[in-house]
């Protein structure tokens, strides 16, 4: 039986993902209950509003000092460096991405943790795996240093699970897309800037093909696929820390069209860079059915509903000269 998470910790919360989740498991759970971290202070009042600690995940003594500071008993692991930032850093890639994981995954030993959240991504897959609707259990080949921390990670997470009874849950995002925070280095972060400056310009230079298919996620759905993951029973569960995450998959292209509906001056070129590379490596389409079964997954954005909802709050900050928050 799954034990109640009462005191949080997320590591990474300045990063995309982290600055929402934050915000998600404050309102659910209490601000007094869950603390704000990462690697650098956060003039962000949806961090700071809140207890807020500098950790590097590579420095363990100082992720123990804060656990017993707050009586953690639960840690979501956002941070790590991604696949485009990885390639140009593989070494800092594999210090983060591995020994920090190591690092909480010995804290949830020594500190008996009721629960911790390590997420993956589609990354883990490569071009042997099955490229349209990839199955969750498959051949996992990468070919960046990213993709390869996270099918190790993951392994790493699964063999901690079995040998040591912790409880460790992970799953596989895709490309998220963002209104709030600007992604931090990764593949498909040409799927949040093109927004922007549809906005700002009407037009942008994608860095990947017109027609380069990769799986995406409104980031609404992503925070509440997290946290439901976190809620869900453990004796439920007979994946743990690999869990396919889908919501629909689309293509550079797509997203023009779909910003053309709102703003038909809007107009893209297309200059591919060493990211395409990466991206041709990642699956299509992703089968999420595992996730669907064992906890009860399903989507509720769709391409056009996100362009919608992204258009309208970025075009708001934008008319009141905040269209990149601080």
């Amino acid at each position: 039986m799954s034990r109640k998470m009462e005191k949080i910790l997320v590591i990474g919360a300045c990063g995309q993902i982290g600055t929402e989740l934050i915000v998600a498991l404050r309102e659910k759970y209490g601000a007094a209950n869950v603390i704000a971290s990462d690697i650098r202070k956060s003039s962000d009042p949806n961090i700071t509003d809140g207890a807020f600690e500098i950790i590097d995940i590579t420095d363990k003594s100082r992720l123990e000092e804060v656990i017993r500071k707050y009586d953690i008993d639960t840690i979501y692991n956002m941070a790590a460096v991604l696949s485009a930032v990885g390639e140009k850093n593989p070494l800092v890639c594999w210090d983060v991405n591995m020994n920090g994981v190591l690092n909480v995954l010995h804290c949830a030993i020594d500190f008996n943790l009721a629960r911790v959240i390590m997420p993956s991504s589609i990354a883990v897959f490569g071009p042997d795996s099955p490229r349209i609707n990839t199955p969750n259990d498959t051949i996992l080949r990468p070919t960046s240093m990213y993709g390869v921390t996270k099918v190790c990670g993951e392994r790493l997470c699964d063999y901690y699970v079995e040998r040591f009874g912790i409880d460790v849950r992970g799953l596989r995002y895709p490309g998220i897309i963002s209104a709030e925070t600007l992604p931090g280095g990764g593949t498909t972060d040409y799927a949040v800037e093109i927004f922007y400056k549809a906005i700002e310009e009407r037009k942008y230079t994608c860095f990947l093909k017109e027609d380069t298919r990769l799986p995406m996620m409104y980031m609404p759905d992503c925070i509440r696929a997290t946290i439901e993951l976190a809620e869900a029973e453990f004796d439920s569960l007979k994946h743990h820390n690999d869990f396919n995450l889908a919501a629909f998959s689309i293509t550079p292209g797509d997203i023009v069209s779909a910003i053309k509906k709102h703003f038909p001056d809007f107009t893209c070129d297309y200059k591919p860079d060493y990211r395409q590379q990466i991206a041709e490596s990642w699956p299509e389409s992703i089968d999420d059915g595992t996730a669907r079964t064992e906890w009860g997954w399903n989507h509720e954005w769709d391409l056009d509903s996100m362009t919608g909802d992204m258009l309208a709050k970025l075009s708001k900050r934008y008319s009141e000269g905040k269209l990149y928050k601080k």
